[in-house]
């Protein structure tokens, strides 16, 4: 007979938990650079919202309905994002956007969200994504406007003033090479050497040549993403340039680290808390969210982490708790909730939004780290 009722039991739980998922899927579009120049940026962006889906669908979905990752990989092509962005809103009928790896994709896929009213998280870095402000558009890295004040005052704090400005011809570093003229002169920082190079670019020597034979540079900051800036690194070491190198937050993962060899060693840059997660002091409130991630990334892909897949989280969970709050899909209460979130502790800081913020961050939850003996080491 305790058989018999035990066996009943578990028919009800597996008749209760189809009954559960039989109830219609959130569906979380996304479009990711999983592949191209851009890939080691997106492949941890996919490889967290599929870890943590999974995790959420485990204990019960949200508001009752299973989460649904329906994605495309654009190939870190602009033009291809802005088409698996349209078909995602028109074919797959998503509920919310997360993605658009680079700013190029994120500023392409911009005005489909606008006009059709889909709340849309970047997890791209340029501040020309939320600044205007967008109705729906919301973003989780910190700006590369904070990225150029964080790494100006850095320098001013060295006595560096006389500084070469190197940027990638992308669209982050496009925006990254405004930033920092503005920010410059704003700070009392002379940009006293400004080249470019390409996203596909090999070979940086012919720029760096003209940096290092510029009359009194101090020291060179370097605004790309991808490859190319380990490429940077690697040709600094082969001209012989020996002046402090700093780069922007486009490059904050250990996979940089790894490009660059030895001759990563010294560099200084801005990053989120993630990266140095187990060398934070105890009372940090994003202690305990970072090393969460962390772990469960580890065990779950026996790999290092990147402030991206920390961003792709970010992304998320913030959309998570949004619809939470709003207790509903309905997308223009999903917005007012992203919009209206204070206090989120996540991998990229305490994020507080509002009408006129849509990030939430302040340059606190940026920290300054250095390379040293192929790790990072907490500055600031």
């Amino acid at each position: 007979m305790k058989k018999f009722v035990r066996l009943c039991a578990i028919l009800l739980g597996l008749g209760l938990a189809s009954a559960a998922w039989a109830a219609e899927p959130i569906k979380i579009g996304s479009v990711l650079s999983v592949t191209g120049p851009a890939g080691y940026l997106g492949d941890p962006e996919l490889k967290t919202l599929r870890l943590y889906i999974e995790n959420i669908n485990k204990a019960g979905g949200v508001l009752g309905r299973p989460l649904e990752l329906v994605y495309y990989d654009d190939g870190s092509d602009a033009n291809k994002a802005n088409g698996f962005a349209k078909r995602l809103i028109d074919d797959d009928m998503v509920d919310v956007l997360i993605g658009g790896t680079t700013t190029g994709s994120t500023m392409s896929i911009v005005p489909l969200v606008e006009k059709s009213g889909i709340p849309f998280v970047s997890l791209a870095g340029a501040v020309v994504i939320i600044e205007p402000v967008k109705k729906w558009v919301f973003k989780t890295p910190h700006t590369d406007r904070m990225a150029a004040e964080k790494v100006f005052l850095d320098m001013k704090k060295r006595g560096i003033t006389n500084v070469a400005l190197l940027s990638e011809t992308s669209g982050f570093g496009q925006s990254g090479r405004k930033e920092s003229q503005a920010m410059a002169a704003k700070v009392g920082i002379n940009l006293v050497a400004d080249e470019t190079y390409g996203p596909k670019d090999t070979d940086m020597s012919p720029q760096l040549t003209k940096i290092k034979n510029t009359p009194g540079v101090q020291a060179l900051f370097v605004f790309g993403l991808g490859q190319g800036p380990a490429i940077v690194n690697r040709d600094v070491r082969q001209i012989g340039l020996t002046i402090p190198v700093y780069h922007a937050h486009g490059v904050d993962s250990e996979e940089f680290i790894k490009l660059s060899g030895p001759a990563a060693e010294g560099v200084r840059l801005p990053a989120a808390a993630l990266l140095v997660a187990d060398k934070l002091p105890a009372n940090d409130p994003q202690k305990p969210v970072v090393t969460a991630y962390k772990k469960a990334y580890r065990d779950r892909y026996n790999e290092d982490v990147s402030t991206f897949g920390g961003h792709a989280y970010n992304g998320l969970m913030l959309v998570v708790d949004a619809i939470k709050r709003a207790g509903s899909t309905d997308k223009a209460k999903v917005r007012a909730a992203l919009e209206q979130t204070k206090g989120f502790v996540g991998t990229d800081g305490v994020v507080t939004m509002s009408e006129t913020d849509h990030l939430g961050l302040d340059l606190t939850s940026f920290r300054m780290l250095e390379v040293r003996n192929g790790d990072w080491v907490l500055i600031d």
